[in-house]
């Protein structure tokens, strides 16, 4: 089916819309709340199922519109609980979500693009290419299938998922949203974290209609190290990006910004890179993760050794920062942080690899 000829999607829409779609078919608004209710609070996407609507409306939802959800086709779990679903969406793209069980605490990890288009030299995921941005029904409906599969919403959502969230902007705004609306997922907004490699448009841009957790990829203490990591500092560098980060947390003492490092091998792990990190965080109410690298096929890195990160995280709690070193969750089924590969297609229709676990490459 072509796309001119899809009807609405549903997942598209949040509650504001529902409500909009509702009145311009003929009926009173409330209508539109319980069909945002049926969908996401209940995950019901019969309109029959939908049983307090009129069959007046759900006879002309079903002409008009539908609820068209990705398909998970490939469900893997770790030994340590942790889920990646690799989804197909409607034109055959794939993308990957991950969830993550500790405790009572329960974690998505969402994409928000087909691939990504930045070239972060240490995550396989720039090593697919770029495809296209998700739909808002594309990135809410991750959240839709986490919720079904684990019994309950998440108690936590990232967008640290495949893509570069702050440049598909108006979708995962939106979709946020959705995640954050009581008739749907409840997520709060300090649990509800968006991780950007630093679009500091953007960045002032969220701040004015959102109040979800940043986090940001910094990966290195300097510009010169981080023009070769993460290629968007050319464009951004630190002194456009601190300036951002410290103004999205100005004006509530309780907020801080999660700066996500990755430890590679000999690159930036050093006793003066930490020492060049603190002076760099100065005045930031600042978290920072400290992320063991996850190696991957063609990867030319390594992992720094557990005694190295334990130096850099002392360094930076001797300092007043407070730090963590992340848990490595998922790794042998290519879930882990920087591992998410998806499968893209390119402008000339060729499929790029799916990565079905840390050891082997299949290709689609």
């Amino acid at each position: 089916m072509s796309n001119l000829a899809l009807k609405p999607n549903l997942l598209d829409l949040n509650l504001a819309d529902c409500e909009r779609l509702v009145l311009g078919l003929g009926f009173k608004a409330f209508h539109g709340r319980n069909l945002f209710k049926w969908i996401h609070k209940h995950g019901v996407v019969d309109f029959d199922a939908m049983t307090d609507l009129s069959k007046g409306l759900r006879d002309t939802l079903r002409d008009r519109v539908e609820i068209r959800l990705p398909r998970i086709i490939h469900d893997r779990p770790s030994a340590d609980g942790t889920v990646k679903w690799i989804m197909e969406l409607g034109d055959g793209q794939r993308i990957e979500t991950v969830f993550i069980p500790e405790g009572r605490r329960t974690t998505v990890c969402v994409s928000s693009q087909v691939g990504c288009a930045l070239s972060c030299s240490f995550c396989a995921t720039a090593t697919q290419g770029f495809n296209r941005n998700l739909s808002v029904g594309e990135i809410a409906g991750q959240i839709w299938h986490a919720t079904r599969r684990i019994g309950a919403a998440p108690s936590n959502v990232v967008m640290m998922g495949m893509g570069e969230p702050l440049a598909n902007f108006d979708a995962v705004v939106k979709a946020m949203d959705i995640m954050q609306d009581d008739l749907a997922y409840m997520v709060a907004k300090t649990r509800l974290t968006l991780s950007t490699s630093g679009i500091v448009p953007n960045i002032y841009r969220l701040r004015e209609v959102s109040d979800v957790s940043l986090a940001v990829s910094l990966h290195a203490p300097n510009d010169a190290l981080r023009d070769q990591l993460v290629p968007i500092n050319r464009k951004y560098p630190l002194a456009e990006l601190l300036p951002a980060c410290k103004a999205y947390v100005s004006g509530d003492r309780r907020r801080r910004v999660t700066w996500e490092y990755v430890l590679l091998d000999s690159v930036n792990d050093s006793p003066a890179h930490a020492k060049q990190l603190v002076r760099l965080l100065e005045g930031i109410p600042s978290k920072v993760n400290l992320i063991p690298f996850n190696p991957f096929a063609g990867s030319t890195y390594g992992t720094s050794p557990p005694e190295r990160i334990e130096a850099f995280r002392g360094r930076l709690t001797r300092s007043g920062i407070f730090t963590m070193t992340r848990k490595t969750r998922g790794d042998e089924i290519a879930a882990a942080c920087g591992q998410l590969v998806g499968r893209v297609q390119d402008r000339t229709g060729r499929m790029g690899r799916v990565l079905v676990d840390s050891r082997r490459m299949a290709t689609s």
